[in-house]
């Protein structure tokens, strides 16, 4: 099973010989209660040679006036203000792009203005994880938990895409990160032409990114508890719904293999739940009562192994989702899968990064 790699895998936190200059890059619209609490948490980070480019994208909330001031209160602060968007091109697309030909140093550090670092050391840790042969690293950004239904779901959602992402990676075939917490180089956006054939899609622009060019060699993973970026959640389902649908409409852009080994994983994950049914009704109909009994014991244990996974490996990504939620996310999760199915097929219309 793909996810026990992730499940079993040590946590390394090397000390490299030489820790290198890092631009970390934050795109902003409307943003400035955020900023005001972001920017002295970046600051403060523990880490020698950093700066913070921060892209100003046609704000008009105040954060001009602010962002004036914060250039005399935090040093290491660098804003990009964006007046006008090329028409046909993503908004956040296009920020992006202007703030990484911006950016001083080689490591690029991403990530939101509604984050913020787990520590003091989030710079440090994910910068650890470089190397000579490695361009990417791929880091975990979990929710803020919060007492409601809706932030129960995400919380697992939003596990269980860390889970999917992070135990590929493990396994040597990397597809996608999360831009809240993502790290690669200059070079090699520039050299693979950056996001140039993707600027007219809605969202992507940290996955479809890194699905053009994570390889098995060049990219990394950060396990590290201070390497933790939060995030804040949407408060309400049909938030999180306009959320989701931009996110499953970049899914046909990804390479052919991945969207096949996706594909197979929710299926197999689906065909269990529909497989116990379809033996329930068929001894319900035929009488064969033997038949389901050995189906329940079978898909039980297929159960049992699953949440351990799930259990172990949601501690490690920091997403420490109660035990006895396990069985209902189980079953939450194939409604989930197959109503994203749907989304993907009617929902492939152009929508506002707004």
């Amino acid at each position: 099973m793909i996810f026990s790699r992730t499940a079993f895998v040590s946590v390394r936190s090397p000390i490299p010989a030489v820790y290198p200059g890092v631009s970390v890059i934050i795109c902003a619209w409307n943003e400035l209660e955020n900023l005001r609490e972001l920017l002295p948490l970046l600051q403060n980070q523990h880490y020698e040679t950093f700066e913070i480019i921060l892209v100003n994208d046609k704000s008009a909330d105040g954060s001009d006036a602010f962002l004036s001031e914060a250039l005399h209160t935090y040093p290491r602060v660098k804003v990009i203000t964006i007046t006008e968007t090329p028409v046909g091109v993503s908004s956040k697309k296009f920020a992006l792009t202007q703030g990484i030909h911006a950016a001083r140093y080689d490591v690029l550090l991403l990530t939101d203005a509604d984050c913020r670092p787990h520590s003091e050391r989030w710079i440090e840790r994910m910068a650890a994880q470089l190397s000579p042969d490695k361009d990417i690293v791929l880091g975990i950004s979990p929710y803020f938990r919060k007492k409601s239904s809706v932030n129960a779901f995400i919380q697992f959602e939003t596990f269980y895409t860390a889970l999917q992402y992070i135990s590929f990676a493990l396994a040597g075939h990397p597809y996608m990160g999360v831009g809240r917490n993502l790290m690669y180089r200059k070079s090699l956006f520039l050299n693979q032409n950056g996001l140039q054939e993707f600027m007219h899609i809605l969202g992507g622009d940290d996955d479809l990114f890194i699905n053009k060019v994570a390889t098995a060699q060049n990219t990394a993973v950060c396990l590290h508890s201070e390497s933790l970026m939060y995030s804040v959640p949407k408060a309400t389902w049909r938030e999180w719904f306009h959320q989701k649908r931009r996110h499953v409409s970049v899914g046909s852009y990804y390479r052919r293999k991945d969207q096949f080994l996706l594909g197979l994983l929710a299926a197999s994950h689906v065909t269990s739940w529909l497989f116990l049914w379809g033996i329930m009704l068929y001894s319900l109909l035929s009488g064969s009562v033997g038949s389901l009994g050995w189906s329940i014991v079978l898909f039980l244990i297929r159960l049992l192994f699953t949440w351990i996974i799930w259990y172990q490996t949601s501690r490690k990504l920091a997403h420490s989702i109660p035990g006895y939620q396990f069985p209902i996310f189980d079953f939450t999760l194939t409604l989930y899968l197959l109503s994203m199915a749907v989304v993907s097929g009617f929902f492939s219309k152009k929508m506002s990064w707004r």
